[in-house]
């Protein structure tokens, strides 16, 4: 791999450059406009004086082509690497190669300025994607064939994310502290996965940096939750706490704001009605990522919900198909909402649409059809000196048990209370038809006929046939039956004896009276067939 003595020159000069000019041609009189764009910064995300999107001073175009680059040459040159197993030191490679815009015998030429690209752990996130069933021509022509999309950010961490065009991947800058605690969550990770592929947690495919003029910008590549074809009337972002849960004015102002735990608690006091088998499934992979969670000391954690309305969208004519026009890649496995939580498509949704995207089938109070789309979200966060301190500080003055950071055991066992009470809720659903069937055919048979063995017995010891059994076959009926109404008498006689627990011991004694006189049994009973001793149970299941 290629590598540079010197430090790259940065992508900061050609955005302060191409800045500079554009600066020049701005009148006097804008000034002051261009001093209030210069303040509306959150975190490391700003806006430069022509409008576009900054992180840590980079430009966002800028941004996105080096990513591209990087991602190209970098699932190319590992696809020319033998596949073998992972090793544990696998986990901590981190593979660097540098980008001058000049070009070299190893990088193409390009117009963002030089910038170094770092690749964290590859041989590790090649595996991860081949678990999924993401072939390494797929990742590529997902994230890099053609220009990524800027998503507004309604979150206060002041990240950058980009969306593929396939609606695939989401691309997320995270911190030097998200990035280096998921470096040590990778053996951990790729432990959780093995053991179970279908799971609410994030999907890491890989984790980059772009270095440039002493910055670095970490990004991770994530599954995508929320599909694009499909309009969300309603998103949350839950955490199970209630202190300062609410969205505020600005987040309202969106055309689909993000409201949070008092929002839903407000407006949607109900819950979202899932049938019995997929709210079981929903808490039963809620609770085991929250113990794995918890096992990693992770905390702050939010469960991301998007609810779309088949009704209302019935109404509204939405058109929720996938653009057919564009080239359709191998889709990812177990990434949508329905496959994670273990549960097959039911009937409270639309069959056609849950196939195509995956959401979870619901319903509201109105009973309303709705479609849901779940993800646990923003796990990056540990429960380290600074969360211990912030949540002592806030419990203080306010109740500690209602502010988001919490140790990881009470933060666990908070969000599954709140999720398996408050927002998902089982209705009382109709039992299926094969467990009808079970239910009616189940005869409570206690005690075998004492007079099935005899009469199987007294045939098998007849020489003459006369009871016009076949032999070898007691299971069968006589071929000759006189008398017609004997026989219906005699099984109405034996399946009370099989229902009647308490008459056993009479029928016992019947029985005894009855050997004694083997005539007046013979022209009553005749030959008993099993299939008329107990008509619904299926002899051959053993």
């Amino acid at each position: 791999m290629a590598t540079a003595a010197e430090d790259p020159p940065g992508l900061q000069e050609q955005a302060a450059s191409s800045a500079g000019a554009r600066r020049n041609v701005v009148t006097d009189g804008q000034g002051p406009s261009t001093s209030q764009t210069n303040k509306k910064t959150i975190g490391h995300r700003g806006i430069d004086p022509t409008g576009e999107t900054t992180y840590k001073k980079t430009t966002s175009s800028a941004l996105k082509g080096a990513i591209q680059l990087g991602i190209t040459h970098t699932v190319g040159s590992l696809s020319q690497k033998p596949e073998r197993d992972v090793l544990l030191q696998d986990f901590e490679v981190v593979e660097s190669i540098f980008f001058p815009s000049e070009g070299s015998n190893l990088t193409p030429a390009h117009h963002y300025g030089d910038f170094r690209f770092k690749t964290y752990a590859p041989i590790a996130f090649r595996y991860f994607r081949e678990m999924f069933g993401i072939r390494p021509d797929d990742y590529m022509y997902s994230l890099c064939n053609e220009e990524l999309i800027e998503l507004s950010n309604p979150g206060a961490s002041g990240s950058l994310f980009y969306l593929s065009r396939d609606d695939e991947f989401i691309i997320k800058t995270v911190q030097h502290k998200e990035a280096e605690f998921l470096q040590k969550l990778l053996p951990g990770y790729f432990m959780n996965l093995n053991q179970n592929k279908r799971t609410l947690l994030p999907k890491f495919y890989g984790l980059y940096c772009v270095q440039s003029g002493g910055k670095n910008i970490r990004i991770v590549v994530m599954n995508n939750l929320l599909p694009s074809a499909v309009k969300m009337h309603q998103k949350y972002d839950l955490k199970g706490s209630t202190y300062k849960r609410r969205a505020n004015a600005k987040e309202r102002s969106k055309a689909v704001p993000t409201f949070k735990d008092l929002d839903f608690i407000q407006e949607a006091h109900d819950g979202l009605l899932m049938d019995p088998e997929t709210y079981n499934a929903v808490c039963k992979t809620i609770q085991r990522d929250c113990l794995l969670l918890q096992s990693f000391k992770i905390m702050d954690y939010s469960l991301l919900v998007g609810v779309h309305n088949v009704n209302q969208a019935s109404v509204e004519a939405q058109a929720v198909s996938v653009d057919q026009a564009r080239p359709q890649v191998q889709k990812p496995l177990y990434c949508t909402a329905l496959e994670a939580i273990q549960s097959e498509p039911t009937r409270m949704g639309s069959m056609d649409m849950e196939d195509k995207t995956g959401g979870i089938p619901a319903k509201n109070s109105k009973g309303e059809r709705l479609l849901v789309y779940i993800g646990i979200i923003d796990i990056l966060q540990s429960y380290r000196l600074a969360k211990k301190i912030e949540h002592s500080w806030k419990a203080l003055v306010h109740d500690g048990d209602t502010v988001s950071v919490h140790r990881p055991s009470f933060y666990a066992d908070r969000f599954q209370k709140f999720m398996c009470s408050t927002v998902f809720k089982k209705v009382a659903g109709k039992p299926s038809p094969a467990k009808k069937r079970r239910a009616v055919g189940h005869i409570p048979l206690r005690k075998v006929p004492v007079f099935l063995t005899q009469a199987s017995s007294e045939s098998r010891s007849d020489p003459e046939g006369e009871s016009g059994m076949p032999p070898g076959r007691p299971d069968l009926l006589p071929r000759a039956l006189s008398n017609t109404n004997s026989f219906d008498k005699a099984r109405e006689h034996t399946v009370s004896i099989a229902l009647d627990n308490t008459a056993s011991s009479q029928e016992t004694t019947a029985l005894t009276h009855n050997k004694a006189q083997p005539e007046p049994l013979e022209e009553s009973l005749g030959a008993i067939s099993l299939s008329d001793v107990v008509p619904q149970m299926n002899i051959c299941s053993v």
